[in-house]
């Protein structure tokens, strides 16, 4: 779910980390646990590995010692801002088969766009190449709901524009849901750039809120450490 699916997704990130996203029900945190103990992987910083925090939406993080993968370092999150349950976020996986045959499940593309929606300054570039790239690989022959993720997530104001001029229906609907479609049916470049950036800024700041309460938790689990 992290910079691993964006390297999948065409939109290459250099990543030190594996981010998974998992069930944590009782049957699967055994598995997992099976495979960081394979792994020879020990919690790093907090939370400590509990299902409760998985559930509250912390991120627990851990770092490898086996020799093929040395220092490598993994987060696990359960639930995330504004993202599906797990169920829902399984059912609309990406599977892919790697040469060697090893198959990977990835959260959707529209799913990991949508988790990528963070107070972080990296993961805005990230999400309009993430569009940008599917766009490019499908734009001579996109299905209806191509187009509708288009229209619903690209933040490159010049393709916006295209599109809403390109399927003007589609564009009047979803403009319900995202005002700013209106700006680009009209063409109207710098309106649309201040709507985009308005957009994102409060994307952040539902971010900033959502963490508060967690973040003040992470503080006393950390004076807590003996």
């Amino acid at each position: 779910m992290g910079g691993q699916a964006c390297v999948f997704y065409g939109a290459a990130e250099f990543s030190r980390d594996t981010d998974l996203a998992i069930l944590a029900n009782a049957a699967n945190l055994a598995r997992l646990r099976r495979a960081l103990k394979d792994l020879q992987a020990q919690v790093i910083a907090v939370p400590p590995f509990d299902p409760k925090y998985l559930r509250r939406g912390l991120a627990i993080h851990f770092r490898c010692q086996h020799p093929d993968a040395p220092r490598m370092r993994v987060d696990v999150m359960s639930k995330m801002r504004g993202v599906d349950s797990f169920a829902k976020l399984w059912r609309r996986r990406t599977s892919i088969e790697m040469p060697d045959g090893t198959e990977c499940d990835l959260l959707s593309l529209p799913d990991l766009v949508q988790a990528k929606k963070t107070q972080r300054d990296k993961d805005w570039p990230m999400i309009r190449r993430l569009v940008e790239a599917n766009y490019f690989e499908n734009v001579k022959r996109p299905n209806p709901s191509q187009i509708q993720f288009w229209l619903q997530e690209m933040r490159t104001p010049q393709l916006l524009i295209g599109l809403a001029k390109r399927y003007p229906l589609p564009a009047r609907k979803l403009a319900v849901k995202r005002p700013l479609l209106a700006l680009a049916a009209l063409g109207k470049t710098k309106e649309l750039e201040r709507a985009l950036a308005k957009e994102e800024n409060l994307e952040r700041a539902k971010d900033r809120l959502y963490w508060r309460p967690l973040r003040k938790e992470l503080e006393k689990l950390r004076h807590a450490r003996p």
